[in-house]
């Protein structure tokens, strides 16, 4: 099965950068019109028009900080007020940082908790109704190889991540039978503006193209039977296994020496 992006309307928040433009440039070159959401107001016109002109959809840029606890329902209004209806979400935009939590900024902390975390469900809460009850889109959720073990000195961001894995996990069971495709992806290391602001220190395995990570999670969306989770690069898919056979006290042990 191929799924048919056509006469659809794809959401990404972070589409300012990174995996954001790959999700949304490979969704646009299949025929879905796509809403792009982000703080960086002039990088998403730039990426709207780029979209548009390419591949003959319509592109709609939505500037937004989505560490505004209102960000949901600023989104809804937007999109109502411009009568979009979406049928494919990809729950992208995330930050993390990397350091001892008691040394962590208490302000970043919750931001990073709002984007990765409550701004992801209020936003899932608000579009997923009308995507169940279409049922050709798609609902990705980016989670991270993170997210299958703690991550000692990015404790908050592992955290949020497997809270990402799991909650995606559990609408994929719950929306089974709608047509929609639930899948949660976990990337490994990913050539994008992450590790410029954390530090290529903590990335993990080899590095992949956001390209690779994209073109994985359209293959799996794809197939009639799609899993709930999938993990990009068949060596981070190894250490995710790995992370939950071992001994909790030894995947710790490795996690914290790798993220030292």
């Amino acid at each position: 099965m191929t799924r048919d992006y056509r006469g659809t309307t794809a959401l990404i928040t972070g589409a300012s950068a990174g995996l954001g433009v790959e999700y949304a440039t490979q969704l646009a070159s299949r025929g879905a019109d796509v809403v792009l959401v982000a703080r960086r107001e002039e990088r998403l016109r730039d990426l709207a028009e780029s979209l548009a002109r390419d591949h003959g959809v319509r592109a709609t840029p939505i500037a937004l900080d989505l560490t505004r606890p209102d960000a949901a329902a600023v989104l809804r209004r937007e999109l109502d007020e411009r009568g979009i209806r979406v049928q494919t979400l990809v729950n992208n935009a995330g930050f993390g940082m990397k350091g001892a939590f008691a040394e962590a900024d208490a302000a970043r902390i919750g931001e990073m908790v709002q984007v990765n975390v409550a701004a992801l469900v209020a936003i899932t809460r608000e579009l997923l109704p009308e995507m169940v009850a279409d049922g050709r889109g798609a609902l990705v959720g980016i989670a991270s190889t993170g997210a299958y073990q703690p991550c000692p000195n990015m404790a908050v961001y592992g955290a949020t991540k497997a809270f990402v894995l799991s909650f995606t996990e559990a609408l994929a069971y719950e929306t089974q039978g709608s047509g929609l495709g639930v899948l949660a992806v976990s990337p490994g290391a990913t050539r994008t503006e992450f590790f410029d602001i954390t530090g290529a220190d903590a990335a993990v395995g080899r590095f992949q193209t956001p390209a690779q990570v994209v073109e994985l999670t359209l293959r799996r969306l794809d197939r009639d039977d799609v899993p709930p989770s999938v993990v990009s690069g068949r060596a981070n898919a190894f250490s995710a296994w790995a992370a939950r056979v071992m001994p909790r006290r030894v995947t710790l042990a490795v996690s914290g020496r790798v993220l030292k």
